[in-house]
């Protein structure tokens, strides 16, 4: 089993759909947003995307939870948004990604009615702007996040079957 990697910019649904494929395939999961350091997480409270600079201790600590637990499997919930970060991440074991694609407006509500998280609707635009899709070359598949989150995963399932 590769490690399942739910990628897709803010209000997307990967937390959701990431715990749910999770329970249905039996492997961990973890929300990559618990590694952004402090100063992070600050910054984009405030509306301001992160640089590249930013991302790189996260993605280390994100690939760092993948490589102890490509063995046996697991899923991670991660924005994943540049063929760079995902390159980054595919060095830790052998990934398969759900994308999760959405219309603005759709991805837009969501965010105005989240309550405590630190992604706000300020910072969709910027996520789009940076948002590289999969390439042929990539492992994975694509899902509209319009459907409902346990018809995602029934997709996911199908596709990594």
């Amino acid at each position: 089993m590769p490690v399942v990697v739910v990628m897709g910019v803010a209000g997307s649904g990967k937390s959701t759909v990431a715990s749910l494929l999770a329970e249905r395939l039996g492997l961990p999961w973890v929300d990559a947003d618990v590694f952004h350091p402090p100063a992070n997480v600050a910054r984009m409270a405030a509306g301001m995307p992160l640089r590249d600079v930013d991302r790189e201790p996260w993605l280390a600590a994100v690939a760092d939870w993948i490589a102890a637990h490509s063995d046996t499997g697991c899923v991670v919930a991660c924005s994943a948004l540049t063929r760079r970060y995902r390159d980054r991440l595919r060095q830790a074991g052998r990934l398969w990604f759900l994308h999760l694609r959405g219309d603005r407006a759709l991805l837009a509500e969501r965010l105005r009615g989240r309550k405590g998280h630190f992604a706000t609707v300020a910072l969709l635009d910027s996520q789009l702007a940076t948002l590289e899709c999969l390439a042929g070359d990539e492992s994975g598949t694509e899902v509209d996040v319009a459907l409902d989150p346990m018809s995602i995963v029934r997709v996911a399932v199908e596709q990594l079957a």
